[in-house]
């Protein structure tokens, strides 16, 4: 049976009502609410009482109109299964409080008359397929304290009336094409406690007058444009507990004058152009839980007791952060090729390989073609990777800070279309950030890569039965492959293959497979990489928090045969098997260190380092050498 799109939106009227299982309200509001209810044919219900239902039973239950009395002023929830334009019999009930539109497909322009409506409080409009700018009249909601419009299609410059909303505590307008500068009259809402902005169009600069902001608990910024941004103005936002300014051109050193933010949990500055070194002060960071610095052209000795108790996450990969003075490092040349300013040349990596597949997420599998690809089912942490044990290949994942329990494996039991490989596409690797492969030890010469996609988690909005909240779910991200020769780790170099990439939309829905197809050169580095990005696009949490980022089923690479000096097939070589299922090793320290922190202590596990031998008796080989370490707090 095809699915109905579930309308919800919740309206709170400002009016006294009494609190009994008959809740009468105004007569015309009434009048207001039949007519929306007409609109999109909802059940008449009677014209001078509602009936006051404090618990929803849910899509698919018989009531298609329900009404809850749960604020102090008295509210109606409307539970409706249809999309199109906002009804403008809406704008009749001028008392509202509350309007929540969410997670629907609402569509048409927003109208201008949303701003007669001066009693709200709260607004959230995001999550849905409208079209056209923010109407200015936006600015008349004086008494507005949320926004939240991400993910909900507009676009444009962002109107300067917005500016006046002087009540405003919370705006996310993320994911959404809007261009122009970063408005700067977000400066002058001094009462803002939350700002996400990412995803976007805008260009930079971050305006300098956003140190006002000094009431801000949250801020995420990210994937700005055009113009460098500097970091200058954080040093007055001691209550942030959240600060994310990833992927906006940030340049100048690390802000120095951190360790009065005693409520900073999370930071994360990479994608940028930073430089210098991390300053001591980084250590007086004591609420410190997760520190993102990664893709920068930071230098210098990581400050010897940056490792506060609190912290589980540290990334600097893509810098040039010398991290030999810390105790628990291991001396080794591991992946030298992979940090900042170095590469992999010939007399350093010897070249042994024409081939490599995976199967991402999932076990050892063989295709109906005899392609055998390794598994890579091991679960990654906020900022960690693995490498095969077998065959010379590696995955870094970094996440972004919501939620920190995403999981980097998925799976499915249903049916895959359009493949005869089915079991190649019901596993996948994600991430909500980062996600990045490196082919190691490949032979110089051009090379096939096939990504292989199937959307497992988001779900059609006609699939099946479900009455839910998925359907109008998005998944959007950006791929990069290497350009040659290249720098691995640099941030965002080589080329972009796939923008805004949305699996159910190129496959024409989901579990059904897709192949993508590219042509890279292997030069004397050795290296095949291929970088998963997420630009800050796509919805966020739908149909759970965290269901956004890079997904991908499987990996094929293959050296075209014209460049091939001894024929080989894909298949695994006598020493081989996929990682994952305990074979392999799981790396903490790549994209930077994970550890876990129970019962006072701070257990640094699995902090590795991987090298390459030159075993003259035995040819090359790969080698590791491990170090674990619990330290008594």
């Amino acid at each position: 049976m095809k699915s109905i799109p579930l309308l919800c939106f919740y309206l709170c009227l400002a009016q006294q009502v009494a609190y009994s299982f008959q809740a009468s309200i105004h007569p015309l509001e009434v009048a207001a609410l039949k007519a929306i209810a007409k609109k999109w044919g909802i059940r008449s219900f009677d014209n001078t009482t509602i009936d006051c239902r404090p618990d929803y039973p849910g899509p698919g239950n018989d009531d298609l109109l329900i009404f809850d009395c749960d604020c102090p002023s008295g509210s109606i929830k409307v539970y409706a299964r249809h999309a199109g334009p906002v009804p403008m019999e809406l704008f009749d009930l001028a008392e509202l409080t509350t309007l929540n539109l969410s997670e629907n497909k609402l569509s048409g322009t927003l109208p201008p008359q949303l701003g007669s409506l001066t009693q709200l409080k709260f607004l959230s409009l995001r999550s849905n397929r409208f079209s056209g700018p923010i109407p200015k009249e936006l600015g008349e909601l004086n008494s507005l304290e949320e926004l939240h419009i991400d993910s909900s299609g507009l676009t444009g410059e962002i109107p300067a009336e917005l500016g006046k909303l002087s009540n405003l505590r919370t705006i996310w307008a993320f994911d959404n094409l809007f261009t122009g500068k970063l408005p700067e009259f977000f400066g002058r809402l001094v009462k803002l406690e939350e700002m996400r902005i990412h995803g976007t169009e805008l260009e930079g600069p971050i305006p300098s007058n956003y140190s006002s902001l000094t009431n801000l608990r949250e801020l995420s910024l990210g994937d700005l444009t055009k113009v460098d941004s500097t970091v200058a103005f954080v040093e007055s936002l001691k209550n942030l507990s959240i600060l994310s300014l990833r992927n906006c051109l940030i340049v100048g050193p690390l802000p120095n004058k951190l360790e009065s933010f005693l409520e900073l949990v999370y930071l994360d500055l990479s994608f940028n152009k930073l430089t210098g070194h991390i300053p001591d002060s980084f250590q007086n960071l004591t609420s410190i839980q997760a520190l993102f610095l990664g893709s920068n052209n930071l230098s210098g000795l990581l400050p010897q007791h940056i490792l506060v108790p609190s912290m589980t996450t540290l990334n600097f990969i893509g810098t040039s952060v010398d991290t030999d003075d810390l105790r628990y490092r291991q001396d080794g040349d591991i992946l030298s090729c992979l940090r900042a300013g170095a590469s992999c040349s010939s007399k350093d990596v010897p070249y042994t390989n024409t081939s490599i597949s995976i199967n991402c997420g999932g076990p050892e599998q063989e295709s109906n073609s005899g392609i055998i690809f390794s598994a890579d089912s091991e679960d990654l942490g906020a900022a960690s990777f693995y490498l095969d044990p077998h065959r010379p290949w590696l995955v870094s994942s970094s996440r972004s800070y919501f939620p920190s329990s995403a999981k980097s494996v998925a799976a499915t039991d249903l049916k895959i279309e359009g493949t005869s490989d089915p079991h190649l596409y019901k596993t996948a690797r994600l991430s909500t950030g980062s996600l990045r492969y490196f082919a190691l030890r490949m032979k110089p010469g051009n090379y096939s890569v096939e990504l292989h996609f199937a959307e497992i988690i988001l779900e059609d909005d006609d699939d099946g039965d479900m009455q839910s909240l998925v359907g109008p779910g998005r998944r959007l991200f950006d791929v990069y492959l290497q350009d040659s020769p290249m720098n691995v780790v640099s941030m965002m170099q080589g080329v972009r293959v796939l923008r805004d990439f949305n699996i159910q939309a190129e496959a024409n829905g989901s579990r059904r497979a897709l192949v993508k197809e590219f042509t890279v050169n292997v030069s004397v580095d050795g290296i095949v990489d291929i970088h998963f990005f997420w630009a800050g696009r796509g919805t966020c949490c739908i149909p759970r928090q965290g269901t956004f980022g890079p997904l991908v089923s499987a990996i094929n690479i293959s050296r075209h045969l014209e460049d091939e000096e001894t024929p080989e097939s894909g298949r695994r070589n006598s020493s081989g098997g996929g990682g994952g299922g305990g074979g392999g090793l799981k790396k903490e320290i790549v994209v930077g260190i994970v550890f876990g922190c129970a019962a006072g202590l701070l257990i640094l596990a699995s902090v590795l380092y991987l090298w390459w031998k030159k075993d003259d008796g035995e040819g090359s080989k790969w080698a590791h050498r491990g170090f674990s370490e619990v330290n008594d707090d």
